[in-house]
């Protein structure tokens, strides 16, 4: 909420930074309430890091706004930083210190002489605090910024690509981590272009595409526009060939007998097709997030040169 209770935590209005040749970001607004997890999706350069540096309020932006709280990000930093939680894509933690020894700086920066949290955070992720940050794995090193980041209880998290460098056990404690943040009410920012991710942690979700926001939904909305993938093994590699020649698709060499479908929406028509053809078997899955997100790029870029 802001300063005086109403309103989103985080809101960005029309915001653009051009740095030219079509990199920056255009027009993108983003509003994200108390006790709410928005995922920001897209590919490595969409421009998500660069909406993140905007609302930490280390850019200036050419046109638009981006508030925190009910304060501007970038002429009232420090009273937007006071309150804010970042985690980096970037781990720009200081090498030659000792876990602990970064941390109490930084909790000392912020005023905060409480470090229950700090410690029980180093143990939820296996962290050693005694151990030299420039000696550490990548993974150990995304452990200090995430305790960092979260041990004030800040009241909006801004996370950037929060799990790199995590393994499977340490990905699910962030996740637990996100969801305790989000029931106290937190205001959570997740960047991330690992989409089952997203899908777990977040109740609505923004896409980025070359800079500009092309969608945003809520997760409810993204389950239902999910599809199914199939996978579809025929009798031979001949018989694949003719299938894929069917559909204007160039025949793979070889003896894979196998195809991949996806965004499968009428299962009946497809039933229909495969029984002109000598099938051997036919499995399915749900479309991954990630799928229907490459299928709803393509259908963006598709409206954009027509």
């Amino acid at each position: 909420m802001t300063a005086n209770g109403a309103g989103p935590a985080i809101c960005v209005r029309g915001l653009t930074k051009d740095y030219g040749r079509g990199r920056g970001i255009f027009d993108v607004s983003l509003k994200v309430g108390a006790g709410e997890v928005l995922g920001f999706l897209g590919p490595n350069g969409a421009g998500k890091t660069v909406t993140m540096r905007h609302l930490m309020g280390f850019v200036r932006s050419q046109r638009g706004t981006a508030e925190i709280l009910g304060h501007d990000c970038f002429r009232e930093r420090p009273r937007v930083q006071a309150r804010l939680g970042y985690l980096p894509g970037e781990n720009a933690c200081m090498q030659e210190m000792t876990a602990r020894a970064f941390l109490d700086l930084m909790a000392g920066m912020r005023g905060l002489h409480d470090r229950s949290r700090m410690r029980e955070l180093a143990d939820a992720f296996e962290l050693d605090l005694g151990a030299r940050i420039g000696g550490m794995s990548k993974g150990n090193r995304q452990k200090v910024a995430i305790v960092a980041a979260f041990m004030a209880r800040p009241d909006v998290l801004l996370l950037d690509e929060p799990t790199s460098g995590l393994d499977p056990l340490m990905q699910e404690r962030f996740l637990d981590v996100v969801a305790e943040e989000r029931a106290r009410g937190a205001a959570i920012l997740l960047s991330s272009h690992i989409f089952e991710e997203v899908g777990r942690a977040c109740d609505r979700v923004a896409f980025i595409r070359a800079g500009r926001v092309v969608m945003a939904c809520s997760m409810d909305e993204v389950r239902s526009m999910r599809g199914r993938g199939y996978s579809v093994e025929f009798s031979s590699a001949r018989e694949r060939s003719r299938w894929e020649l069917a559909h204007g698709v160039d025949p793979a060499e070889g003896d894979a007998r196998g195809v991949e479908l996806r965004d499968v929406r009428d299962v009946n028509a497809l039933i229909r097709e495969l029984s002109s053809y000598d099938v051997a078997a036919v499995t399915s899955r749900e479309q991954t997030i990630e799928e229907l997100f490459l299928h709803l790029y393509e259908g963006f870029e598709s409206s954009r040169q027509s």
